[in-house]
């Protein structure tokens, strides 16, 4: 049931998860960060009246809190000082008050500092970073916790926390681990949908799923998946499986497998992928006898998707019948997060030249970029967990599956910088990219598109302004209560579940606009797709009753064979 009204409070963020922002990929440079520090340095000795104002109220903090006179309390979704500890014991609370009166009055020095926007940014995002560093939860000492387990446990959380710290530098490329990867097996319990590949060249495997009803729709369904990310998040266990959902609407899901790309896939570009997937699409129609396809990518995947519909709509291939864009943003702004304001043309210039001369861009430094966006929830939850108490990390399958990270083709990763600099989703025409000028403008197939109210990594109004790039004249906006991964693997059954949508409208200018049309309903945003879907999915007809055809025969069973690369 619709309800009117939209608060966009309380969202739930979905654990960690990558899955292709623009601004993580183009890279923030090291000399930017150390930058952006040089310019606070500089400040502090620049305008000594403004950090003397601010120097000055933060001892006038430290007088109440020494007095036991401070109010300074932690915000309750900080989950650093849930310990009743912060408050029962005088010093530790003290120790809490501290910290936080530090990080409010370097947030008000940053506000107040007589520099531009972009800067202001920039110092806010590595203020923040230092700050999060510097909380005491982060020590042993500075954590009741910790101390109290390492009492209660003889020191054998602490010789825990140690091993697990070793594992991490010696098998984990000192990234510290945030799944227990040990419960999860790929093709057991992790994707174990049936299906099989039909066909494969040395860049993808194209694997067509086995129909569980007797009457499926004619016009078959591919998901294209980011290039840095394994496909199976599409089939997670069964109860998160998007491909088994679909199949159960009688659906035809085929899925695009990516080969983790090598040194020696260097030159793999944006072109080499879509010429890909176009052959893909071949495929596809002789073994479903379609002339029709609908599409489907998300995050980075919704780039190549973007690109794939442009070049197929340049050469008159008007195969395309839908397509769905699931958090992806085609239009960055350097404002849409705090972590835009620290790309640069230095950054990018730098980025560009250290992918190529490695000739990839390696998915462990992604994963750990990705981590530092946000280091309290990817990085200090888990030092403070597995290291400080000992404890493993949790058995989580959207986070295994986020931690099965894979490479970026050097050339790839030069035209997502193309793309970051010269905005061609936007400047329709004016690129050639993927071997045609590109021109999403003329574009105009029914287009689905997909935010997340807590999406760090492709934030939804940033998302929306995708709605006003394409030449379509049907478009349906949802916008997902959830996070960057879990506003896409949203199966029905979550009591907390509720989606946005205006129906009926399409998409205005600005998401605000949207924003005041729009009507929250409950439950999963799947259903709603699917129907969508199948009224784009042409008519009943009986199911195959085997996969692939004599031209295209069943090989390996899903999830295929680049699933374990």
């Amino acid at each position: 049931m619709a309800k009117k009204g939209v608060d966009l409070g309380g969202a739930d963020e979905a654990g960690a998860a990558s899955g292709g922002g623009l601004n993580p990929i183009v890279g923030i440079a090291r000399e930017d960060i150390l930058g952006a520090v040089t310019m606070m340095l500089r400040e502090t000795v620049g305008n000594p009246a403004n950090s003397f104002k601010h120097m000055k109220a933060f001892t006038s903090d430290v007088a109440d809190i020494i007095t036991a006179k401070s109010s300074i309390a932690p915000d309750p979704k900080d989950k650093r000082f849930t310990d009743p500890a912060w408050q029962a014991n005088p010093m530790y609370r003290m120790t809490m008050q501290y910290y936080l009166a530090s990080q409010k009055h370097v947030k008000n020095w940053v506000a107040d500092m007589k520099v531009d926007e972009m800067e202001r940014a920039r110092a806010n995002f590595v203020s923040a970073m230092i700050m999060d560093s510097l909380a005491p939860s982060n020590t042993l000492a500075g954590n009741p916790s910790a101390v109290k387990k390492a009492i209660e446990t003889g020191g054998q959380s602490l010789m825990n926390g140690l091993k697990n710290a070793y594992n991490d530098i010696m098998y984990n490329d000192g990234i510290v681990s945030q799944v227990d990867k040990k419960p999860f097996k790929l093709g057991e319990n992790i994707a174990v949908q049936p299906g099989a590949v039909i066909h494969r060249t040395e860049m993808l495997e194209l694997i067509q799923y086995a129909p569980t009803t007797e009457q499926v729709h004619e016009t078959p369904l591919l998901v294209i998946p980011p290039q840095i990310n394994k496909a199976y998040l599409n089939d997670l266990t069964p109860d998160k499986s998007m491909i088994r959902y679909q199949l159960s609407q009688g659906l035809q899901p085929f899925l695009i497998s990516w080969r983790n790309p090598t040194i020696e896939h260097r030159d793999w570009g944006l072109n080499d992928y879509v010429n890909e997937i176009i052959k893909a699409i071949d495929v596809i129609c002789e073994v479903t006898g379609s002339d029709k396809v609908n599409l489907s990518g998300g995050c980075s995947g919704g780039i190549t998707l973007s690109t794939l519909l442009s070049k197929m709509k340049a050469r008159g291939d008007n195969r395309a019948n839908s397509a769905t864009l699931m958090v992806c943003v085609l239009h960055p702004k350097r404002d849409d997060s705090e972590v835009g304001a620290l790309v640069s043309d230095h950054g990018i210039k730098l980025a560009r030249e250290r992918s190529a001369k490695k000739g990839i861009l390696e998915g462990t430094s992604l994963s750990r970029m990705f981590a530092w966006l946000r280091p309290n929830d990817l990085v200090w939850n888990y030092v403070v967990n597995n290291y400080l108490h000992g404890e493993d990390p949790p058995a989580f399958d959207i986070l295994f599956w986020n931690n099965d990270s894979t490479n970026l083709t050097a050339a790839l990763h030069s035209d997502y910088l193309r793309i970051y600099e010269e905005q061609p989703f936007v400047n329709h025409g004016k690129s050639n990219i993927a071997e045609h000028d590109l021109d999403i403008s003329k574009v105009d197939c029914d287009l689905f598109i997909l935010g997340g109210v807590t999406d760090h990594i492709t934030p939804w109004k940033a998302c929306y302004r995708s709605t006003q790039l394409f030449g379509s004249k049907n478009i349906e906006f949802i916008l997902s209560h959830s996070g960057h991964i879990q506003a896409i693997i949203n199966p029905p059954g979550n009591p907390k579940a509720k989606y946005y949508r205006a129906a009926g409208v399409q998409p205005p200018p600005t998401p605000e606009k949207w924003l005041k049309a729009a009507e929250e309903f409950a439950g999963s945003w799947w259903p709603l797709w699917a129907g969508w879907l199948k009224d784009r999915s042409g008519n009943l007809k009986p199911a195959p009753g085997v996969l692939g055809n004599e031209a295209h025969p069943p090989g390996d069973k899903a999830p295929g064979r680049y699933a374990f690369d």
